[in-house]
């Protein structure tokens, strides 16, 4: 046998699935030992030839369980995972290949998006939490709502974790300096673990103690596997080439299912100090002090970064992550300031541009917003040009729009488009390209058909603000001196024309949920609603059409509840 994977399991309603994914994706000689702590497994766990499950009618505690597992398993290797994980194609064969005996190994980790609650009444979709109360859809009756769990099971893909430290206390954090230096493929050191799923020889397990049941029931378990593994002599690694993706307890009605899991971390706090802190654990050959100094740091060092942020600062990234499913890992992300580019040309039904634009504010939270029309209008920090309508007035209005601004990273918001919240959870991945949202719907607003195409156009830009102004201020300037012309192309970033504003590149991703681009009569860009209208058929790629929008339902309902249509 290749490989173990034990999951330690208790109250953990997507067992069955996480169970069934790793079926689905392994590709090696494997078996899964999950032992139910306490309580049965709720849904029930299909028989399968590659599970063994035990059953505890009172409760041992996590490590107790994972060491039970340990003691049955009879693969080479041993893998820990939590019982509310998702796993690339492959996994466990990619993790073997690149083993070593001495070694601790992690996939890169991803956020796992398990499940949303949908509105029976409208299909309105809200975000893996507690059951709405009321419907996120303000013209759905009241009276007639109800909700169901809908799983979906999304691997997020950003962000993407891979490196890992521990703070004063030896408690996990997130390490975005280390971050910035590994490779992007192949084996990586990493000081310390998340401990949600890792790779091991079953003799080191054993040898090393891996799971200490004196620490207690639960916590800590990241850091004592990383610092038994880099004391010992070994050393603790992520493999940048496989992933897995991991839901965290941080959301509302999916708590912790061990009571009192505050005094069962406090514990194990206070035995990870007593042990490596002392200099006396019986299996080091290394100082707790040779591990900081591998990695650059002092342990005053490992806080510095959240020493800096105000108070009203850290709770602003707390909440923003919370938002989008991140739990505690925002120190994942750089320090940036973030930014909205609104601009209208002020032809738009009023009545549609007042939805979009209160739809818009409930997105953004804290980012600042700038808004630049042809004519006064309150919201945000408005810049009025006078000027006609036009492509030159609109490349003028992002300009105006963008040294208004003093944000590191800008999202471009367009007066007919109803935004996600999830758009704005995105954060670029390089300074110098444009990323462009490609999760859009095309809902035609005289009959709320809606199409989606992979397609890459202003409404879904972020990007690096200087980049933006180098870009806006050089095609200002070749559209005053030639016209515009469609061989300069309109998207930054998305055209090698020989015409073309500049060299730099174009990047998509998806939101997890859609935006809505709404076609009405004054639409500054012309609507195609069949393939044969493309004279290049690789812009359709994608396609799709449907009237109950993901995320959204029915839009036509919504329209012609404020008398839109």
């Amino acid at each position: 046998m290749d490989l173990s994977i034990l999951i330690p399991a208790r109250n953990e309603m997507f067992l069955g699935r996480t169970i069934q994914d790793i079926i689905e994706h392994a590709e090696s000689d494997y078996e899964i030992i999950a032992v139910l702590d306490g309580q049965w497994a709720d849904p029930p766990i299909p028989q399968h030839e590659r599970v063994t499950l035990v059953y505890h009618p009172e409760s041992i505690g996590q490590r107790a369980a994972t060491n039970e597992a340990a003691r049955l398993a009879t693969g080479k290797y041993l893998m820990k995972v939590d019982a509310h994980c998702a796993f690339d194609q492959g996994f466990d064969r990619k993790m073997i290949a690149d083993m070593q005996d001495d070694w601790t190994v992690v996939p890169v980790m991803r956020n796992l998006h398990v499940f949303n609650w949908k509105c029976m009444n409208c299909g309105m979709e809200t975000y893996q939490g507690a059951m709405p109360t009321t419907c996120t859809n303000k013209l759905c009756s009241p009276e007639e709502q109800k909700f169901e769990m809908q799983v979906v099971w999304i691997s997020k893909t950003n962000p993407q974790s891979s490196a890992y430290r521990f703070n004063t206390n030896l408690r996990f954090k997130y390490f975005p300096e280390l971050r910035k230096r590994q490779p992007k493929t192949g084996m990586s050191e990493t000081m310390s673990l998340q401990g949600s799923c890792f790779m091991i020889t079953q003799e080191k397990y054993f040898e090393l103690d891996i799971c200490d049941e004196t620490w207690g029931s639960w916590g800590q378990q990241g850091s004592e596997v990383a610092l038994k593994t880099w004391l010992s002599g070994g050393q603790v690694m992520c493999n940048m080439d496989t992933w897995y993706a991991h839901m965290f307890r941080t959301q509302p009605g999916f708590g912790h299912p061990y009571p009192d899991p505050s005094k069962s971390q406090q514990n194990a706090i206070k035995e990870n100090k007593k042990l490596f802190m002392s200099g006396k654990w019986d299996k080091a050959v290394h100082p707790l002090s040779w591990l900081l100094d591998k990695f650059w740091l002092s342990l005053e060092e490992v806080e510095d970064q959240e020493a800096k942020w105000t108070e009203e600062e850290l709770q602003f990234q707390i909440k923003r992550e919370q938002q989008a499913g991140w739990g505690d890992d925002y120190l994942i992300k750089p320090k940036l300031s973030w930014g909205v580019l609104y601009y209208t040309d002020n032809c738009l039904n009023p009545e549609i541009m007042e939805k979009c634009q209160k739809q818009l504010k409930k997105c953004i939270g804290q980012h600042k917003l700038v808004s630049v029309s042809l004519k006064s209008i309150d919201f945000g920090n408005n810049i009025v040009l006078d000027l006609e309508r036009g492509y030159l007035t609109l490349f003028k209005q992002i300009l105006a729009g963008l040294e208004k601004l003093d944000t590191d990273i800008v999202f471009f918001a367009e007066h007919d488009i109803l935004y996600h919240p999830s758009h704005f959870w995105f954060i670029p991945t390089e300074k110098d390209k444009f990323h462009y949202n490609i999760n859009v719907w095309k809902v035609r607003m005289s009959d709320g058909h809606g199409l989606h195409y992979d397609c890459q156009q202003l409404s879904g830009l972020c990007a690096n603000r200087e980049l933006l102004l180098k870009h806006y201020r050089k095609r200002i300037e070749m559209v005053e001196k030639n016209g515009y012309t469609r061989g300069m192309g309109f998207e930054p970033g998305t055209h090698g024309r020989e015409k073309r504003v500049d060299d730099y590149k174009a990047e998509s991703w998806k939101s997890e949920w859609p935006i809505i681009d709404l076609r009405h009569d004054t639409n500054l860009t012309q609507s195609r609603w069949t393939k044969e209208e493309f004279r290049n058929q690789k812009f359709t790629e994608g396609w799709e059409e449907k009237d109950n929008i993901p995320g959204w339902g029915h839009l036509w309902h919504f329209w012609k509840k404020i008398k839109v249509i």
